[in-house]
């Protein structure tokens, strides 16, 4: 059965910084008692505060940054345990679980675009995503900016988390909202389209998506359609976060490399899966 990763483990972390991102999110700055060695982007954390404020059950959060032994996760405030994390302190104690999951795929140059897909706080595993293309990872070809597009969609402009930060990259950035307050009017499918009827995107491209679950399984639909390689990191709820609690299934695509069983652990063999493997849209 499969198993948490091996360098997986229960760290002690402590805030560094909180800062407001978006309307109603924060990025949270954390530094843990051991170093960790460089993480693959989308790979994620269980966190949760050390007192009373947050729930017992700890909560997963993609890594957004790693700059040296600190950590940034980007965060939408939702519940008790968001607010908790959103507004500790400098100083404050976290219960720091991971690394945990599975990652994005190496991103290689000299292929089809890289087209990356997000939506609203779907934006987290991203920034990594592309610093770490641009760089290469484990000996392939470097991508250049022209080989990437990061095509961002959220229900209004204050919902596009750090869109500064991610300009700042130097990979072509587009971006649309379902009221029009920022970029195209419309969801993020409707743009990629726009940009491949005018030109400036090819048919053939490489998906990643990370948002909403309605629009990960268009996303799927769309690419299964045009026969499109496409990856998605889900948003899954958890319970333990390391494949105890079967709390977060995923059905498989029965001829797919997953297809022995009929469910996958978001937790453990995900949260990123190429759609040969699971398919969202199995109850529809």
């Amino acid at each position: 059965m499969p198993a948490p990763p091996a360098d997986a483990r229960s760290l002690e972390g402590r805030v560094v910084s909180v800062r407001p991102s978006g309307g109603d999110g924060v990025i949270l700055r954390l530094a843990t008692t051991t170093r960790l060695a460089p993480l693959r982007a989308a790979r994620f954390f269980m966190l949760r505060r050390e007192d009373r404020l947050s729930p017992a059950i700890p909560r997963p959060f993609s890594v957004y940054r790693q700059e040296g032994g600190e950590l940034e996760f980007m965060i939408k405030i939702m519940g008790q345990g968001t607010r908790a994390l959103a507004e500790s302190v400098p100083g404050t104690k976290l219960r720091v679980i991971g690394p945990l999951g599975n990652g994005w795929p190496t991103l290689e140059g000299g292929g089809a675009p890289w087209v990356m897909l997000a939506g609203g706080i779907g934006s987290a595993p991203f920034h990594m995503a592309i610093e770490q293309a641009l760089a290469g990872m484990d000996g392939k070809r470097a991508c250049k900016p022209g080989e990437i597009a990061y095509l961002y969609g959220a229900a209004k402009a204050d919902l596009l988390y750090e869109l500064k930060a991610f300009q700042e990259l130097g990979v072509p950035v587009h971006t649309c909202t379902m009221d029009g307050s920022a970029g195209k009017k419309g969801h993020v499918l409707a743009l990629l389209e726009e940009l491949q009827q005018a030109g400036k995107l090819p048919k053939q491209v490489r998906l990643l998506a990370c948002g909403p679950e309605k629009m990960l399984e268009a996303v799927e639909q769309h690419a299964k359609k045009h026969a499109l390689e496409c990856w998605l990191s889900l948003e899954t709820l958890m319970g333990c976060g390391v494949g105890i609690c079967n709390g977060c299934p995923v059905p498989t695509v029965p001829e797919g490399p997953m297809g022995a069983w009929p469910n996958a652990k978001c937790c453990v063999e995900g949260p990123v899966f190429k759609t040969d493997a699971i398919t969202l849209c199995a109850a529809h």
